[in-house]
């Protein structure tokens, strides 16, 4: 093959298809895509309104409550970076279940439900991502479960506390967190905001967790957990 035609041939080549970066995708902003900066207390989304989009978690922590027909409000969930939420949309879901309020200050990424189902059919590396998040999140919820059968407050505390500093999870942990008053922790934990306080307290002499700016967790706080 002379050179002009090995030119030819090059020219014609496609060019390889750019490796997708789900996490590059996800802090861009594009088509059925958009990002919106939540300040604390503020409200992502109500029970009630309109399911149609998928939201992640950029920065910050977002606790996830139902309230009930008589006005009782519970904490389902507290989320963190890294987290989605409100998928509920891509199962059929119509209306919101829950409300969503930012715990800090946040950054969301709120993927449009019809350009969310595309990304997961055209893009694997995404798909794996999702996926990975909700199989994990099974396990997280199959986890509470027992937790509440079968544990002590004093456990169940340490275990959420731990999970709010993402202790097991990739990356380093986050040693200091947000403040989170006793009220939201007795939901989560299933006991008193009185008996939340008590283990705080006890916790805080041990030298299990500390206040720096924060609630400082400290890695020692999984003797509790450990321990039968």
């Amino acid at each position: 093959m002379g050179t002009h035609q090995q030119l030819q041939t090059h020219a014609m080549t496609p060019k390889a298809k750019q490796q997708f970066d789900p996490k590059v995708f996800l802090a861009k902003v594009g088509k059925g895509k958009t990002h919106a900066d939540y300040r604390k207390n503020h409200k992502v989304f109500s029970q009630g309104d309109a399911a149609e989009a998928v939201l992640y978690i950029q920065k910050g922590k977002v606790k996830i409550t139902v309230v009930s027909k008589q006005g009782k409000e519970a904490v389902v969930a507290v989320l963190g970076v890294g987290d989605f939420f409100g998928e509920g949309c891509m199962a059929g879901q119509s209306l919101r279940m829950s409300n969503a309020t930012a715990m800090s200050d946040c950054s969301i990424v709120r993927l449009e439900k019809l350009h969310a189902i595309r990304i997961l059919h055209d893009e694997r590396a995404f798909s794996e991502l999702f996926l990975r998040y909700m199989l994990s999140r099974n396990i997280r919820i199959e986890e509470d479960l027992v937790d509440q059968l079968f544990n002590s407050s004093e456990k169940r505390l340490a275990r959420v506390l731990l999970l709010l500093a993402k202790f097991g999870k990739e990356g380093k942990p986050e040693l200091v967190i947000p403040k989170i008053s006793e009220e939201t922790l007795a939901e989560l934990v299933g006991v008193t905001p009185v008996k939340v306080g008590a283990l705080m307290n006890k916790f805080r002499k041990l030298g299990f967790i500390g206040d720096n700016g924060g609630l400082e967790v400290h890695s020692s706080l999984l003797n509790i957990v450990l321990h039968d």
